[in-house]
């Protein structure tokens, strides 16, 4: 399940970097079928017959076969995953007793989520890859992936694995708990600026502050302070800001649980987590620099923007291994008691 939520994850940004959201302009069916081979001629005559669902490229765009494959795959992915989703869930219940009520209610939630998905990427389809839709189906993406992690860790648990944060002391957990659950969402929410950033009237906002280095980064049209006057350098800049304000709590939070660690036992895999996670922060930030430095006027380098999707959702998914691992302690705390 994680392999394909990583693919669905991979297409949609592959969807978003080549323009195709509209490529399907239907849902579930792709142009009236359930192929992807549309001719021009072919697409030509959908619009004739469906005018209502001409997009706003117009009814003399048409769109390439790859294109509209990029959407159609998007599609069978989701469709092929609920396979082994509703399997999961069946085999939760069926294994109730060994496994638990929280990991059952764990493969519940994922199926909720990925249904929820399946309506959300509808609805972007329907409203034409409207920002906050693309937004919402991403971070409900990154949840759902981050979902299939801790019911993993919760069945790994249960099947007896010694991992040495399980064990760490309850003084720590009251102590750090909340700071990384507070630096979990806010990985989360700089995700969601970036979609914003990105699907906005179509990634204009990309082009807001120029090109090139440094006008582009890390200044905006010139200047670091630029005027706000225009929604899309405001909408670059919030981002921005909220990149560096990530950065400035995770490098802090990383410095103070250095000092602090060796005075708590079993405590080191959190640190790790966070190393990695600030590790990926950094390298997220200079890709998202590198992705407006080699910009030109009207040509952006997509295949960077992809990878900037993926590092950022990467980055997530490992700051929430952070409140994983503190809710598997109390977890087995718990248990221990009982």
């Amino acid at each position: 399940m994680l392999i394909f939520a990583v693919l669905i994850i991979s297409f949609g940004g592959a969807i978003r970097i080549h323009d195709a959201g509209e490529s399907c302009p239907d849902w579930p069916k792709c142009f009236g079928t359930y192929g992807f081979d549309i001719s021009e001629d072919e697409q030509a005559a959908y619009w004739e017959e469906n005018p209502d669902q001409i997009d706003s490229r117009g009814v003399e765009h048409r769109y390439t076969v790859f294109e509209i494959f990029l959407e159609w795959f998007h599609r069978f992915l989701v469709g092929v995953i609920a396979i082994p989703v509703l399997l999961n869930v069946f085999v939760a219940k069926r294994k109730i007793e060994f496994y638990g009520k929280q990991n059952f209610y764990a493969s519940v939630f994922i199926a909720i989520l990925l249904f929820t998905q399946a309506f959300v990427g509808a609805i972007t389809v329907f409203y034409d890859n409207v920002d906050w839709s693309v937004a919402l189906h991403l971070s409900l993406a990154s949840i759902f992936t981050a979902s299939i992690i801790w019911q993993y860790k919760l069945t790994r648990v249960k099947e007896g694995a010694n991992w040495s944060f399980i064990k760490v002391k309850s003084d720590f957990v009251r102590l750090y708990r909340k700071k990384f659950d507070l630096m979990a969402m806010s990985v989360l929410i700089l995700l969601i600026l970036g979609a914003w950033v990105s699907s906005t009237a179509g990634g204009q906002y990309n082009q807001s502050c120029s090109v090139g280095f440094p006008d582009a980064w890390p200044q905006c049209n010139g200047q670091f302070l630029p005027s706000l006057d225009n929604s899309g350098i405001l909408v670059q800049m919030i981002h921005r800001i909220g990149a560096l304000l990530v950065g400035l709590v995770l490098i802090v939070s990383l410095l103070r649980l250095k000092e602090e660690k060796d005075d708590f036992q079993n405590s080191t895999p959190f640190y790790n987590a966070l190393l990695l996670t600030s590790i990926l922060w950094f390298s997220n930030l200079m890709i998202g620099a590198a992705y407006l430095i080699k910009a030109k006027i009207g040509e952006f380098p997509e295949w960077i923007s992809l990878l900037h999707l993926l590092f950022g959702v990467s980055t997530f998914l490992v700051a929430a291994s952070g409140p994983m691992m503190f809710r598997l302690s109390q977890s087995d705390a718990q248990d221990n008691e009982e």
